[in-house]
């Protein structure tokens, strides 16, 4: 499977932040999208959920020989400020969020199970859920994304507000799933993206460019990368 991306632009007034993005992103990799503040990556994330349409250009999936339209059961998106019911406990959201999908959930496992799979602690499962803290929602967030198991993820800086054992665990856990998905990770956080990613991708001036490390030096493709964003020529 590969999401493929066909010159898409998107302006808001008279601000170009989308100026013909083209990139070709394949499962089985975890793809770090860097960009400076203002760059667009969340603009980019919005317009592939269709949470805001494109002004033109197009985006689309291949599967085999076929191409075809990207449907609201391709993606899943963790937005950086999570989106969670707090009138809930952890459990009530859990369940609720199983039994309305239940006829699209591949192998379903019980609610404790799922609640593991993510490390939640069992004192916190029958927690309301506006008293977790910003990791948890997070969390919470992150665990029906990954029950609804869409092709596609577009993560935009989801580790950010774990501490290191989390953010730890949940790098793990991307990593197992990356062979059947598409990962999108958008993030300031250069180190997270060169310790998780394959791929650093960078969108700078409205434009997506894969950044090579030619080298394999570390030092030296940190230096590529900032370079890249600061939009200086390669030497």
């Amino acid at each position: 499977m590969k999401l493929i991306l066909e010159e898409i632009k998107k302006s808001f007034d008279n601000k170009e932040v989308l100026k013909g993005a083209s990139f070709i992103f394949e499962k089985g990799c975890i793809y770090g999208l860097l960009g400076r503040n203002g760059a667009g990556k969340t603009t980019l994330f919005n317009c592939l959920n269709e949470d805001i349409g494109i002004d033109s250009g197009k985006f689309e999936i291949e599967e085999g020989e076929r191409r075809r339209a990207v449907s609201d059961e391709d993606i899943g998106y963790v937005l950086s400020i999570p989106v969670v019911p707090e009138f809930l406990t952890g459990r009530e959201f859990l369940k609720f969020f199983v039994d309305i999908n239940k006829d699209n959930i591949r192998d379903e496992k019980t609610l404790d199970e799922y609640f593991d799979l993510i490390r939640l602690e069992r004192d916190d499962r029958d927690r309301l859920i506006k008293d977790y803290s910003h990791g948890m929602k997070t969390k919470m967030q992150m665990l029906v994304n990954f029950i609804a198991n869409p092709g596609i993820f577009l993560l935009d800086e989801p580790l950010t507000s774990f501490d290191v054992v989390v953010a730890d665990e949940m790098k793990e856990l991307l990593r197992h799933m990356k062979s059947d998905h598409i990962i999108i990770l958008s993030t300031h956080i250069m180190e997270l993206a060169l310790d998780l990613c394959d791929e650093i991708v960078i969108l700078n001036h409205g434009i997506l460019k894969k950044i090579e490390n030619d080298s394999g030096d570390k030092t030296a493709f940190k230096n590529q990368i900032i370079a890249a964003l600061k939009g200086e020529e390669d030497d």
